[in-house]
């Protein structure tokens, strides 16, 4: 039992230290310090947040629908990396990065740990409009502004670490640049649909729960039809 509390203390141990001690949490990244225990840390860490962060939205619906969001959050994440991590990093290689795919992977993972960190932090406030208000749209609304605004942050601070893991390499360096600027914007977009795919994580009011939904129209287009909902256009 003690040693199951000191492993759990050293998962969150390195998510403070990337937290607390940013500059030296990617140095060591660049420096392939302690990898394995990096990724697996901010996995489990990353992975629990984002659980909790569903199931409070899916707690809208029913119980049900609150363990299943708790389980397709996290994998919502986790799979629009798999998805998009070898295109960074082949595409990385091919013009000169010398760094490993162990690097880019705990590299990457850093960004989703913050934006996991965000979205536990705004769980009180989704919880309490969730007991507050039984506007469907607006709850919609309210979570793609949640989402939208800790991904943003979690995409900045990648940003901003990738001149730490990965400028200091000379040849191509410019290059890789516009390539992670590409790849962002890539991430973003893919992890989008993703979540539109792997929908319900609300449950839409007085219906039966359903893991999946059929594949219709897409994610941007189901923005803007709840935003005119809410303003009354038809």
């Amino acid at each position: 039992m003690i040693e199951r509390k000191s492993i759990r203390v050293k998962y969150f141990a390195v998510l403070i230290q990337l937290l607390r001690e940013r500059q030296v949490f990617l140095e060591e990244i660049r420096q392939g310090v302690r990898l394995p225990s990096k990724i697996i840390s901010l996995l489990v860490c990353s992975s629990l947040f984002i659980a909790m962060y569903g199931g409070i939205i899916g707690a809208y619906h029913s119980w049900m629908q609150a363990l299943s969001s708790a389980v397709k959050l996290p994998a919502l994440y986790l799979i629009t990396l798999l998805i998009c991590l070898p295109t960074l990093f082949f595409s990385n290689i091919i013009f000169g990065s010398k760094r490993t795919f162990g690097q880019y992977f705990a590299l990457v993972l850093t960004a989703v740990a913050v934006t996991s960190v965000l979205l536990f932090s705004f769980a009180p406030i989704a919880l309490f409009f969730l007991m507050t208000t039984n506007n469907y749209q607006f709850l919609i609304l309210l979570n793609v502004i949640i989402f939208s605004l800790t991904g943003f942050i979690g995409i900045s601070s990648l940003y901003n670490a990738t001149s730490v893991v990965l400028e200091q390499e000379d040849e191509g360096s410019q290059t890789r640049k516009k390539i992670i600027q590409g790849w962002l914007f890539l991430y973003a977009f893919v992890g989008s649909q993703l979540g539109w795919t792997l929908r319900p994580f609300f449950g839409t009011p007085d219906s039966i729960f359903q893991l999946f939904r059929e594949r219709e129209g897409n994610f941007y287009l189901s923005v803007l039809q709840s935003l005119g909902h809410i303003l009354g256009i038809r």
